[in-house]
């Protein structure tokens, strides 16, 4: 754990950038899903 060399702790901020955007990523899909089914529902009262 006590390697701090350039290589290391670029690694480990990769890592953690990739976290942070797949859990972002997760947030979106499920906000769109959402307003996906608000628009169904919305078009289906409009008929």
């Amino acid at each position: 754990m006590g390697d701090r060399s350039p290589k290391s702790v670029q690694k480990q901020a990769s890592q953690k950038q990739s976290k942070n955007n797949d859990s972002s990523q997760k947030k979106q899909a499920l906000v769109t899903s959402q307003q996906a089914t608000k628009a169904k529902a919305a078009a289906n009262k409009k008929k």
